[in-house]
C-alpha cells in the first residue's frame, strides 16, 4: 500500500497540465498516447504479434495535425479514422512476414489508445464546459482510489477473478459511490447549474472506468505480462496507471456533446 500512495502522490503534478489545459495539456496527451502505445504493442510481441508502432506513431501526429489545423472538423476526423484503419490493413500486405493479427493489432492499439485519449483534448476544447475536464480525471482517479480501500477493508466477494483476482464487488460499489460523491461535490462548488448533470456523469463515468480497468486487465492476462511497463512503481506503465481514463474521457466527451450542447 505504501508504494501505491507515494506513486499516486508522484502523479499530482500532471494536474498542473490539466490545470494550465491548451497546449500544455495537449503536449501531456500526446506523450501519453505515445508511451500507451508503445507498451500496448510490446504487450502484443510477447504474444508473437507484432503490430506497426510506426504507423500508430503516423497515425497519432496526423490526428494532431488536424486537431491544430482544423479543431472541431469530424469529417476530417471521420477521414483520419478511416485512413488509420487502411493504412494499418495494408501493413499486412508483405504477408510472408505478417498476419492479420498483425494489422487488427495496430489498429486497435491506433483507437483504444491514440483516439480515446484525444478525447481528453476535445473535451478541454470545449468552449462551453471545458471546466468537465476535472470530471475526466475525478471520476476515474476516485474510483480507482475508492475501490481500492473499499475493497482492501470490505471487501469479500471478487467481481472478476479470471480478470483481476484482487478486486471485488464491495470495492467496485465503493468506487462508485467515491465518484458520484466526489462529481458531486465538483458540481455544486464548480458549475452548480449542472451539478446533477456531475452526479450523473459520475456515476456512467465509475461505472466505465471500472470497465477500461479491467479491459486493460483482460488484454494483459492474454498477453501473459503482469505489467505494462514500469515507468510508475507500484503502477507499472502509462497504460497501468491511464487505462480508466482511456473509457473516462470519451464518457465525459460525449455526455457533453449529446445531453448538455
Amino acid at each position: 500500500m505504501k508504494t501505491r500512495i507515494i506513486s499516486g502522490l508522484v502523479m499530482v503534478p500532471l494536474l498542473i497540465f490539466v490545470y494550465l489545459g491548451g497546449y500544455p495539456l495537449l503536449a501531456m496527451c500526446v506523450l501519453i498516447g505515445i508511451i500507451g502505445v508503445k507498451e500496448f504493442y510490446d504487450g502484443f510481441r510477447a504474444m508473437g504479434i507484432n503490430p506497426s508502432l510506426n504507423i500508430a506513431l503516423a497515425s497519432a501526429f496526423v490526428l494532431y495535425v488536424i486537431n491544430g489545423l482544423a479543431p472541431g472538423n469530424f469529417e476530417l476526423i471521420c477521414a483520419w479514422f478511416a485512413g488509420s484503419i487502411m493504412l494499418s490493413s495494408l501493413y499486412m500486405f508483405k504477408t510472408t512476414e505478417r498476419t492479420p493479427l498483425d494489422a487488427m493489432a495496430t489498429m486497435i492499439g491506433i483507437i483504444y489508445v491514440i483516439f480515446f485519449s484525444f478525447h481528453v483534448v476535445l473535451v478541454d476544447q470545449n468552449e462551453v464546459y471545458s471546466v468537465l475536464i476535472w470530471l475526466v480525471l475525478l471520476s476515474a482517479f476516485c474510483t480507482d482510489i475508492f475501490a481500492y480501500f473499499s475493497g482492501y477493508f470490505f471487501g469479500k466477494h471478487k467481481l472478476c477473478p479470471n480478470l483481476s483476482p484482487k478486486k471485488t464487488i464491495e470495492g467496485a460499489i465503493g468506487g462508485t459511490l467515491g465518484s458520484v460523491i466526489c462529481s458531486g461535490l465538483f458540481g455544486y462548488f464548480v458549475v452548480p447549474s449542472i451539478w446533477w448533470h456531475c452526479l450523473i456523469m459520475g456515476l456512467i463515468a465509475a461505472v466505465f472506468s471500472q470497465f477500461g480497468d479491467l479491459t486493460a486487465s483482460a488484454y494483459k492476462r492474454k498477453m501473459g505480462i503482469k505489467d505494462y511497463g514500469n515507468l510508475i512503481p507500484g503502477h507499472g506503465g502509462i497504460m497501468d496507471r491511464f487505462d480508466s481514463v482511456l473509457f473516462t474521457a470519451p464518457i465525459i466527451y460525449y455526455y457533453i456533446a449529446i445531453v448538455l450542447m
